[in-house]
């Protein structure tokens, strides 16, 4: 549904006004039927003028009646009402809960997608498509540095993205991190990249591990290829990224058994930018890495993060208490019902 109207209001800027406006129209004639047209400019707050030239186009499409008496809907009407208000109600009941689960989390913004990624995969894809349409609305025209995380979300949202986003910008991908030894498909490096290629952008690529020694870490960092990348990451302006149900996450960076019942113990619930964290947000494991740190998201000032499906609900939960305020969170029905349930 969400998709539908992001979609729609690309080719017609004013579309929920004029649905909404209709849809009152047609609401208070249902009601109050027969009402003139003086009677329902007092009942809208419009004036007649504007409301003939609603009424009009109603009654063109056999919506709606008029006599001596007054306006009353056609027994089209009355289908094309109903019909339109379960519409409505998915639209607003949606609005209001991306708004209540802002409000719970202490975010700027959320959206969320229907169903859940965990039960059915093609949300995935729905996931990609808002966050490149949020990515889309969020950002105004000029230059961007863009940070990426790797991730199958991030992959999705790669393949929906097109040159319509370069439209009055530029856009640098680097990396936001190294690899994790995962598939190719999914690195941050490629999901860079393909970022890139999509939208007629530049790439800068980071080839290293993402968890390596504080020595290796050392001996790396000042060769010109990979200096050249962490440089660029200072200078972003814009991120987009997941955040890891912990358990997940140690799998994919083939921690050893020993290792994960280190970390077990301290009780993690999410991951994100190498910190696992416990579900007040506390910190309790930090990798070695190269690429951003949790520290520098504060500072940029476009950020997004995109994470679904009902595994990832304590995880969001958690990372909120540490999120920037300005962070705008792209998530499921799966994700979002949990958390409002507390």
């Amino acid at each position: 549904m969400k998709d539908s109207i992001s979609v729609l209001q690309k080719i017609i800027p004013d579309l929920i006004n004029v649905l909404q406006n209709r849809y009152q129209i047609l609401e208070t004639i249902q009601a109050r039927a027969p009402i003139g047209r003086r009677a329902l400019s007092e009942t809208l707050h419009q004036s007649e003028r504007t409301l003939r030239t609603e009424t009009d186009f109603l009654k063109k499409h056999g919506l709606l009646t008029s006599s001596k008496a007054g306006m009353e809907l056609t027994h089209k009407g009355k289908k094309v009402f109903h019909a339109l208000e379960e519409v409505m109600d998915r639209l607003m009941r949606m609005d209001t809960k991306e708004e209540g689960l802002a409000k719970k989390l202490g975010l700027q913004f959320c959206r969320i997608v229907p169903g859940d990624v965990d039960e059915n995969p093609d949300v995935l894809e729905e996931l990609g498509r808002e966050a490149a349409s949020l990515f889309d609305e969020l950002l105004p025209e000029g230059e961007f540095v863009v940070a990426v995380a790797g991730g199958s979300t991030m992959a999705a949202m790669a393949r929906i993205m097109t040159t319509d986003l370069s439209k009055q910008r530029h856009f640098t991908f680097v990396p936001a991190r190294g690899g994790l030894g995962e598939l190719m498909s999914i690195q941050a490096n490629t999901v860079s990249d393909l970022m890139a290629q999509a939208t007629g952008g530049e790439n800068t690529a980071l080839f290293v591990p993402d968890n390596l020694s504080e020595l290796a870490l050392a001996s790396l960092q000042n060769e010109p290829s990979i200096r050249q990348t962490i440089d660029k990451m200072k200078y972003a302006n814009c991120l987009l990224y997941s955040i890891g149900n912990a358990k997940v996450m140690m799998e994919r960076r083939k921690m050893s058994e020993e290792e994960k019942k280190t970390l077990r113990e301290k009780k993690p619930v999410g991951e994100a930018f190498g910190c696992y964290f416990d579900k007040e947000g506390h910190i309790v494991h930090r990798l070695s890495r190269f690429g951003l740190q949790i520290e520098d998201v504060e500072r940029i000032p476009y950020a997004i993060a995109i994470a679904g499906g009902n595994s990832k609900a304590q995880a969001i939960e958690a990372y909120a208490h540490i999120a920037p305020t300005h962070t705008w969170l792209v998530t499921d029905e799966g994700a979002a019902n949990l958390i409002l349930k507390g």
